[in-house]
This record gives C-alpha cells, sequence and structure tokens, in this order.
C-alpha cells in the first residue's frame, strides 16, 4: 500500500529525540520526505534513523544518512570489533530517546513487537525502553480485518507507553485498488506519541517552537 503524504501540518510535539525506525513497506521509500519535513516542523529536535535490512529494498541509507547528518545503521547485531561492548547497541537505542516512531511498520514487524521478540537491536530496545513507541502499520488489503492483525493490536494497546496509528486508506501497488492499509501520514503518529508522552508526564513538557533552543547532545 502506498501513497503520497497527505498530512503534513505540524502537531504539537515535546519530546526532544526521535529515534525514527523504518521498516521494509513500501512507504518506507518516504522516509527521507519526512526526514527532511521533520528538520523544518522541529527544528530543535535532535532525530536519528534506523531501517531493516528489508527497507533498503526501497530506500537508500546514503540517501537517509545524507539527509540524517549522520549515520544510518541497520536494525542488526554489529559485530564484535566495531562495538566497544559488543551487543550494547540496543542499550543505547533504548535510552537516548524520549521517543521512538515505527514508520512505517510491516505486517511481520508489527507481530514481532506484539509477541515480544527481541531478536534484533530494535526489537530488544522497543520491549526494554521506557520511551514512548508510536507504531504505523502499513499491511496489505484485508490484513486490517484478520483475526492475526486485531489480535497483534490488542496486545500492543496493553502496553501502556505504546501506541498505534491505524492504516489509512490508499492504493494497493499490487492490485492498483484502494483499500485500509497505508502507513497513516507522520504527523498523525506523533500526535499520538505527544498524547501519550503527557499523559505519562515526559521529561519534557510543552511545545517545540521555531525559536527553540536545541537540545543539548
Amino acid at each position: 500500500m502506498h501513497d503520497l503524504p497527505a498530512t503534513t501540518e505540524a502537531p504539537p510535539f515535546g519530546a526532544r529525540r526521535l529515534l525514527l525506525f523504518g521498516t521494509g513497506s513500501l512507504s518506507v521509500a518516504f522516509l527521507p520526505w519526512w526526514l527532511t519535513w521533520l528538520r523544518t516542523a522541529y527544528p530543535a529536535l535532535e532525530v536519528r534513523t534506523v531501517v531493516t535490512r528489508s527497507a533498503q529494498r526501497f530506500v537508500s541509507r546514503h540517501a537517509l544518512t545524507a539527509l540524517a547528518g549522520q549515520a544510518v545503521p541497520l536494525d542488526a547485531w554489529p559485530d564484535e570489533r566495531d562495538e566497544p561492548v559488543p551487543g550494547s547497541v540496543h542499550v543505547d537505542y533504548a535510552s537516548w530517546p524520549d521517543a521512538i516512531a515505527v514508520y512505517p511498520a510491516t505486517f511481520h514487524f508489527l507481530a514481532r513487537f506484539a509477541l515480544g521478540l527481541a531478536d534484533t537491536p530494535m526489537l530488544l530496545a522497543l520491549q526494554t525502553t521506557a520511551a514512548v513507541v508510536g507504531v504505523a502499520p502499513a499491511v496489505p488489503p484485508g490484513a486490517v480485518d484478520s483475526f492475526t492483525y486485531r489480535r497483534h493490536l490488542a496486545a500492543l494497546a496493553r502496553r501502556p507507553n505504546t501506541t498505534v496509528a491505524g492504516p489509512v486508506e490508499g492504493r494497493s501497488a499490487h492490485t492498483g485498488d484502494r483499500a485500509i492499509g497505508t502507513a497513516a501520514p507522520l504527523p498523525v503518529l506523533l500526535a499520538n506519541l505527544e498524547l501519550v508522552r503527557r499523559s505519562a508526564g515526559g521529561n519534557h513538557t510543552g511545545e517545540l517552537r521555531k525559536d527553540a533552543i536545541p537540545w543539548p547532545g
């Protein structure tokens, strides 16, 4: 499922550090566009980006790195020689952000997350983080009415720090028909994240302004 972004108005968003995680849905191709939008909409927001191996079928890490201004790692365990403390990358992913946006989330990833799997650094971070987590599923036609999808949504709804922005109508790349399955626009997911963040008494309150002072690194 895919469509050009429809909603681009920036909602109030008080988080200071956002970890953006893209999985292998076709709509991950819009991630460069959304990175540019985030930089314009929230100049004081620090953003880091991680992608899955399957996401590379639809988006270039070189493009993401250029737009992000820093390396965009794969969601894979690094070699010991690449990391001072082997296996600790998930700790950074879990502790650095105040908000994590999984955008977009494939049906497969949604299932793994809801079942509590932790076989990659990002999944382990998502299972252990105290940050608010937002998930924007991008699923094939008919998926939203399936038993499995609804069961996984129910499991995620029981997590106090997690919110799901349900998919919206879009054109299926496979059938050409319009159906519910396209990932909701990123601003919708950010608005959901802000509601959860505020209700949980987030570490940072208030809205980011155009003249906000950058959060120290």
